[in-house]
């Protein structure tokens, strides 16, 4: 963890303390404002799903791997399944593939329980390339079929890239593809060839870049936003942030569960990602309160319309 992270994870565990401390009732008050055609409220003790554009179910909020490597990684994979987790979210990029299948494993949890998503990297572009860097990225995870499986970044032959997965996916390899970091124009040139639409397109998506434009095209076209960053890593003192620590205190939340839940009522799937068991948990509070109008309007105001992550651009 480098000094960034490490001072964002101090903030956070801060105030947390300072906060009252909530429990894992996954209770629904308020549904949130959906993509896809309905949410499915699991009797109201595990995470709720949305149903993607091909009527596969996923859970709105999930596990993202970003960063985390080794038995650090495949700990992490495992505590947050134990604790009620399905989603998963890795890419080869992250090169934590195979401790998230080992984390799968250690877990014990049913494979058809689980809901694992990858990504396809850029220098695996390309019609042979592609199915190629899905077997690949199976054999790492341990894994017979994908979940999800996206298009990480629109770079290379992005055509042959759909193609071969469009085909995966008809084989029955993967039950949904995706997208990620698709801008309008990208997501347009994609949508005027492929055969099979894309259910999702993964991009940066937090309180200070609300992405807005995207969010109303994407569902102006039936495909799920879903966020990666949604703390923005912390950046820009988040965790600290006036607004959210006003807000948490009302509730008696966290400020992590706050943004999650407003991501939640957004109906924007979210994958944080924490290596602390007790964040992991955290995470999962966001289920038993709701966040009212004005609180809303405030986190609205927060918006800085600009990516917090210019390296990655």
């Amino acid at each position: 963890m480098n000094n960034q992270n490490q001072k964002n994870e101090i903030n956070r565990r801060r105030f947390l303390q300072s906060t009252a401390a909530a429990g894992i009732y996954l209770g629904l008050f308020g549904m949130p404002n959906l993509f896809g055609n309905e949410i499915m409220d699991n009797n109201a003790k595990e995470i709720t799903n949305v149903k993607l554009n091909n009527s596969v179910k996923m859970p709105i909020l999930g596990f993202g791997t970003y960063g985390l490597r080794g038995e650090v990684c495949q700990q992490s994979v495992a505590d947050a399944l134990s604790v009620g987790y399905r989603l998963i979210d890795t890419a080869k990029i992250y090169g934590n593939e195979e401790a998230v299948g080992k984390g799968i494993k250690q877990s014990g949890i049913n494979r058809k329980e689980l809901f694992v998503t990858s990504k396809l990297w850029v220098d695996d572009a390309g019609y042979e390339n592609a199915k190629k860097g899905f077997e690949e990225t199976l054999t790492k995870l341990g894994l017979d079929y994908l979940d999800l499986y996206l298009i990480h970044r629109p770079r290379g032959d992005v055509k042959g890239s759909w193609k071969a997965m469009e085909e995966l996916y008809k084989a029955g390899k993967i039950r949904a593809i995706g997208i990620s970091n698709f801008d309008s124009n990208q997501l347009a040139d994609l949508l005027s060839y492929a055969q099979v639409k894309p259910v999702i397109n993964q991009i940066e998506t937090h309180a200070y870049f609300q992405q807005g434009d995207a969010y109303n095209l994407l569902k102006k076209h039936n495909i799920q936003m879903e966020a990666w960053a949604p703390f923005a890593e912390g950046r820009n003192e988040l965790f600290t942030n006036e607004v959210f620590t006003q807000i948490a205190k009302k509730h008696s939340k966290t400020v992590a569960q706050v943004n999650l839940r407003w991501h939640y009522q957004l109906g924007i799937v979210a994958i944080p990602r924490s290596s602390q068991k007790a964040h992991i948990v955290e995470n999962l509070g966001i289920f038993d309160f709701k966040l009212d109008s004005g609180d809303m309007k405030a986190i609205e105001k927060l918006d800085l319309n600009k990516t917090q992550f210019p390296e990655w651009s």
